[in-house]
């Protein structure tokens, strides 16, 4: 028999993701809210493997940064941390929590959330749009929460935005792709323009991240779904794997499917 060659290396790993000025190994986001204690969430960090997280600036009491605050335990020479504006309605909260992160940090990198209903969560496009432009003008490197519309997709690449971050289902729902069609066409579209798609809200599970990545997506972002699993640290190992498997499942470029069977071994010219 003869033996077989080993793909390269570089065939088996998966490719750095850059985002404006930085770039990333891991393809993985992370948020930083709903776990049981400090210590819970910085393993759960190790465990994914992530190298950029979520931080909700305005639920995080200013006068304890420096005093054992959520933002004091996460290793900033190891995670680039991304300021997010949950909790703004406007796009004048958002704008002003992203310029308080930058006066506070130095941050330039932005999660932008402009929420517009209470219950589902689901983003102000007008008012995502209104803040993003401005943002952008004053040189944060905009990641902005959307739904998963092309069009909204589309308008916030025109306006410079450094990624686009379609929803895959209401945030903290947990029921993974709702819209693989749209979702599939925004990677098409953002991979035209060179402008990463980054899929936020909605994973549940690691099925529902590795799903995502086989779509085209440069990388997935999450909280609860991690955060609120009976095993948080369990659960990121399971989501890092996920990711990669996704990644690379993508690049390898899958069957077709077929209505009928296909024998994985040749049935003609078998030995009567």
């Amino acid at each position: 028999m003869t033996p077989t060659t080993a793909p390269p290396a570089t065939a088996l790993e998966i490719e750095p993701l850059t985002i404006a000025d930085r770039t990333f190994r891991s393809r993985l986001i992370l948020g930083t809210g709903k776990y049981k204690d400090g210590a819970e969430m910085v393993a759960a960090l190790e465990a994914s493997g992530t190298e950029m997280v979520t931080v909700a600036l305005r639920r995080v009491p200013l006068d304890e940064i420096g005093k054992g605050s959520l933002i004091d335990q996460i290793d900033q020479d190891k995670y680039l941390l991304l300021p997010n504006t949950a909790g703004c309605f406007t796009a004048d909260e958002a704008i002003r929590t992203a310029r308080l992160a930058r006066e506070l940090g130095g941050w330039n990198f932005v999660k932008l959330e402009v929420i517009g209903d209470k219950k589902t969560l689901f983003p102000d496009n007008e008012q995502t749009l209104e803040a993003a432009k401005v943002l952008v003008d004053e040189g944060f490197h905009v990641l902005p929460y959307a739904s998963d519309d092309p069009i909204m997709a589309k308008k916030l690449a025109d306006l410079g935005c450094a990624a686009v971050m379609p929803l895959a289902a209401p945030i903290g729902s947990g029921l993974g792709i709702r819209n693989p069609a749209n979702l599939a066409i925004i990677v098409e579209q953002m991979g035209e323009r060179g402008v990463p798609v980054i899929v936020d809200a909605g994973v549940g599970t690691a099925s529902d991240a590795a799903v995502a990545m086989e779509l085209g997506v440069d990388g997935v972002l999450m909280n609860t779904g991690v955060a609120e699993a009976r095993d948080p640290v369990r659960m990121a190992r399971a989501m890092k794997l996920a990711v990669e498997a996704g990644w690379l499942a993508a690049h390898a470029g899958r069957i077709p499917k077929k209505l009928y069977a296909s024998a994985s071994s040749p049935i003609d010219g078998l030995i009567e």
